[in-house]
């Protein structure tokens, strides 16, 4: 059966008020929960970007609720960082933990003064990091020359069992690729057709493991505010790739989304009133066989939504699997 997920925005929400969130999210019903892993927002109105980490480990003692993170190591994080924070949520919460791998965001990124490398290189980089991080989660030490640079690191404090490292992909090319190393596939809402094609190359690759999906809607009581959620806190994500991998600070996405209208927004989050609409799409990415969906609502407050999908939307998809 699918599991149905809380998603924590830190580049919205306080990580105080996150903590509040998915407490109440646990005690209303939700089976899991994912983090983000931002250095930046992608719009000034958003107005938020906590230390994912610091939070993960508040957040799973505050509840019991298995969790994932995305995360892009090899230029803001170096891999030998990553494996250790990855070995000690393991070790202390076995079992409840897996971090999805991806080539990252400039607007995240640049921070380091270092160049923003091209898609090719940022792939490489990361296949590098991959390797890096299950030997040093192995207990190895690792030394490496390439597009990252590692000398005799060794994590020393590890779960017995190593979380799984799960491939984050937008693209069926980037899904196909995935399974070369990855424990599972995690993407966003795409139309069903792009979603079945990214699971069929993924599967046809030989890829492995559980598949994840995260899916952002806007709800409230009337149609009209769940719009106005949606366009005031999600226009400047609307952006397909180069764009969105590519672009360098929020104060940028404002300036290029000053004109995106509610129907380019749709196209992004599941926008309704209608708790049955959400449930029923919600149903119908299940149907495609994902193991795992992260609810992401779009609105800096959580807790209408939280106690609406709890009430009514996590019920009636579970009777209807």
């Amino acid at each position: 059966m699918t599991l149905y997920g809380f998603h924590a925005s830190h580049e919205q929400v306080h990580p105080s008020a996150l903590l509040d969130a998915v407490r109440q999210a646990e005690q209303a019903g939700f089976d899991a929960a994912m983090s983000s892993d931002h250095f930046s927002p992608w719009s000034e109105r958003q107005g938020q970007s906590a230390f994912a980490w610091t939070w993960l480990g508040a957040a799973m003692q505050a509840t019991t609720l298995p969790f994932g993170v995305v995360n892009a190591p090899g230029q803001r994080y170096h891999p030998a960082i990553i494996a250790q924070a990855i070995g000690t949520l393991g070790a202390m919460f076995p079992g409840r933990f897996w971090a999805a791998l991806g080539t990252g965001e400039a607007s995240n990124e640049h921070i380091t003064g270092a160049g923003w490398p091209r898609k090719d290189v940022r792939a490489a980089r990361l296949r590098e990091c991959v390797d890096v991080i299950r030997a040093l989660l192995r207990g190895e030490e690792v030394s490496h020359d390439g597009l990252v640079t590692v000398d005799r690191a060794r994590v020393w404090t590890r779960p017995d069992e190593p979380p799984p490292l799960i491939g984050a992909a937008v693209s069926v090319a980037t899904a196909r690729w995935c399974a070369e190393w990855a424990d599972g596939l995690i993407t966003v809402n795409a139309p069903l057709e792009h979603l079945r094609a990214m699971i069929d190359a993924y599967r046809e690759a030989g890829g492995q493991g559980r598949l994840y999906l995260q899916v952002h809607v806007s709800w409230a009581p009337e149609e009209e505010q769940a719009e106005a959620i949606a366009h005031e806190q999600w226009r400047s994500n609307v952006f397909p790739p180069p764009a969105c991998w590519d672009i360098d600070s929020a104060a940028t996405f404002d300036v290029v989304s000053e004109s995106v209208s509610i129907e380019q927004v749709r196209g992004s989050v599941q926008v309704s009133s209608d708790l049955g609409l959400h449930a029923a799409r919600l149903a119908g990415f299940a149907e495609l066989g994902f193991d795992e969906i992260a609810i992401h609502h779009v609105g800096q407050e959580q807790t209408a939504f939280v106690d609406a999908f709890g009430a009514k939307v996590l019920p009636q998809l579970r009777s209807a699997a």
